[in-house]
């Protein structure tokens, strides 16, 4: 069967040149005479692909020497308490309320602190990112939380606040590689590996040294960034194929140029799906244009059987999961890195189409 154009917002399509090389090594990596899924995490072998990936997610990054890297289980969603846990000292932080996951992760922070809700775009079901008022903001906060690309909503933080000396914290799932971020602005990046890196499994946390080393009492021993620190991220056994299928896509981008290179990439295929949208007299995107995603573009006929039609014989016509999320229905592009530009083509094309007939 010949693959699908997979517009699916995680797990997601990876490169087929990485799915090809994973196939080639699957029963045996390189010189070990096994799979990586046999491998003992303790191994040589796998010291050097996890010491690899975190180097060349540094380079992809350009992340400083005064943060470290980890590889961790338990998804984004883990790190919405893991984050108060070992940051919130004085008991209070401050979110940015953008979505479905931001807001959860507000609710988790709220059982360690008080949680200052300093911007909510709830008022129009997250169609934007609010503006922000710094007299707002804390100044004695914790750590101040935003969502930086909202998967579910289609959108993202163009521009980064300005939180002084209160550590920017920033849930990067569906963006991160995806575009040029300055990681010195932020004190903690979080996010899950299944949209932009590789398959479910692994959290990638980049956290400045500072910022552990002083988690609340009773924190278990797996939620300790410093345990995790000093261990490399082996203090357990990790998710050794996730972390390996991450370097391979690590890899696959520096091939191509790096983040720079990529972004001007993604930047060119969502024009070209909002280009459409903003002229079609059948479809509209639900964002303010001013806050669009390059990641995750959400859009809508107005008439929901309409959108279940659209969305079956976009199927039939090997254009896949392009359902909204169950929450708020209507259609999702997610196009993440390892979407080709034929693929937003392909859907293009499909959307006019469809629009004639229709």
């Amino acid at each position: 069967m010949d693959r699908v154009y997979n517009f699916s917002a995680g797990p997601a399509v990876l490169p087929v040149e990485v799915l090809e090389k994973a196939q080639k090594q699957l029963i045996a990596y390189e010189t070990a005479g096994m799979s990586i899924m046999e491998m003992s995490h303790r191994s040589a072998a796998f010291g050097e692909i996890i010491e690899s990936a975190q180097e060349m997610l540094r380079r992809l990054m350009n992340i400083p020497s005064n943060y470290h890297v980890l590889f961790l289980h338990g998804g984004a969603s883990s790190q919405f308490s893991m984050v108060p846990m070992n940051l919130m000292r004085q008991g209070k932080a401050d979110f940015v309320i953008t979505g479905q996951w931001a807001k959860k992760a507000a609710e988790e922070a709220a059982r360690y602190g008080q949680v200052n809700k300093v911007a909510s775009s709830a008022d129009r079901t997250f169609a934007y990112i609010p503006e922000l008022d710094p007299g707002t903001f804390d100044p004695d906060a914790d750590y101040f939380h935003i969502t930086v690309n909202n998967t579910i909503y289609g959108t993202r933080f163009t521009s980064l606040p300005d939180t002084g000396k209160v550590p920017l914290v920033t849930d990067m799932s569906s963006s991160i590689l995806s575009e040029v971020y300055d990681v010195s602005r932020f004190g903690l990046i979080y996010a899950g590996a299944q949209k932009n890196i590789g398959p479910a499994g692994v959290a990638i946390v980049i956290v400045r040294d500072d910022l552990i080393g002083a988690t609340l009492p009773g924190t278990p021993t797996m939620f300790d960034y410093k345990v995790h620190v000093e261990n490399k991220s082996l203090y357990n056994t990790p998710p050794t194929f996730a972390v390996y299928m991450a370097k391979l896509v690590f890899e696959w981008l520096l091939e191509r140029g790096g983040v720079s290179a990529i972004q001007q990439h993604n930047e060119e295929k969502a024009a070209l799906l909002y280009d459409f949208l903003d002229i079609s007299k059948l479809f509209r995107g639900t964002v303010d244009k001013k806050d669009r995603s390059l990641m995750n573009v959400s859009f809508v006929t107005g008439n929901p059987d309409v959108d279940a039609k659209f969305i079956k014989e976009a199927k039939q016509a090997g254009l896949v999961n392009l359902s909204g999320h169950r929450s708020v229905g209507g259609m999702r592009a997610s196009i993440y890195n390892a979407m080709p530009r034929e693929g937003v083509m392909a859907l293009v094309d499909f959307m006019k189409t469809f629009e004639m007939q229709n």
